[in-house]
């Protein structure tokens, strides 16, 4: 059994521990409300765009379409954006989050290829001997669009120039304060949501809408708005990821400061167990030398 000293010393390193766990979980509660306020900012923009593409997409009479929204007849090569955290501390966030990903493109029927955002999810996946092939690590704590473009622009290149297919975007989606979900959405082509969580393709979505004229022609308001259309969905989803990412170290950094009051309560009991015994100790041996001296003193009396 551990002496009274180490006890003690044990339960001062727990009792700090919990102050910085403590410390951490209000950041990441601070953290958490600027970034939904910032997710839910981005929404009605999201949506408007949204809706102007599905509009010009659906354009009856059009000869082609453009480039990012006409699916490959044969898809060879499949791209994944994956939306990680750069740091850790947050519970099983970006565990679950590559699991995710493996599930789901381990066995993919085609080569995949990965951009990964966030340190944390680029070392998983380098660490699995993945193709990752751009690394978009250390972005600003409260990211602006501009951050994020060049994500977007990288897997719309990638598409124009015939090296992928296909692209995916994984990230976490927040739900609430106690649950995020790790998601999988087709970045390109871009598909249309037809209601009722039904998915249609560009293809069919151009029979859905009325005719509508444009202002300029619907070639040069394509070439313009769907690549920034698909950045737009990259930075929502990471959005989405740093909001479940605080949302998770605060749960978790809330879990870690109860477990270490307990752990400190539990250590206070073994302490006053161990210097109970120390001082029973103590009295048996004070007892002892009296009776010792007593029997000596009668003895020499004797």
């Amino acid at each position: 059994m551990a002496s009274a000293r180490e006890m003690r010393l044990r339960i001062r390193s727990v009792k700090n521990i919990s102050q910085v766990t403590r410390a951490l979980q209000a950041v990441s509660a601070s953290k958490v409300r600027k970034a939904i306020a910032a997710l839910m900012g981005t929404r009605p923009y999201a949506t408007k765009a949204w809706q102007v593409l599905t509009h010009v997409a659906g354009q009856p009479g059009r000869a082609t379409l453009h480039p990012l929204l006409t699916g490959r007849d044969e898809v060879k090569k499949t791209l994944v954006v994956v939306v990680s955290g750069d740091r850790g501390l947050a519970g099983a966030y970006n565990t679950n989050l590559i699991r995710y990903v493996l599930r789901k493109f381990s066995h993919w029927p085609t080569p995949v290829s990965y951009i990964a955002v966030g340190r944390k999810g680029r070392d998983l996946l380098v660490r699995r001997r993945l193709n990752v092939i751009a690394d978009f690590s250390n972005l600003p704590a409260a990211p602006s669009f501009a951050d994020v473009s060049a994500i977007g622009r990288l897997a719309v290149d990638e598409y124009l120039s015939g090296h992928v297919d296909e692209v995916y975007l994984v990230y976490t989606d927040f739900v609430n304060m106690v649950k995020q979900d790790p998601t999988v959405k087709k970045l390109l082509p871009l598909e249309v949501d037809g209601g009722e969580g039904r998915v249609v393709s560009f293809e069919q979505a151009r029979h859905m809408s009325a005719a509508y004229i444009y202002e300029p022609a619907e070639r040069e308001i394509l070439d313009e708005i769907v690549p920034r259309f698909t950045a737009l969905q990259v930075y929502q989803a990471l959005l989405e990821s740093l909001a479940s990412e605080h949302a998770a170290r605060m749960v978790a950094m809330r879990n870690a400061t109860d477990n270490a009051l307990e752990l400190v309560g539990d250590l206070q009991l073994q302490y006053n167990k161990v210097r109970q015994q120390v001082i029973t100790n103590d009295m048996l041996d004070i007892a002892g030398g009296a009776e010792a001296l007593a029997q000596a003193s009668g003895g020499n009396n004797g």
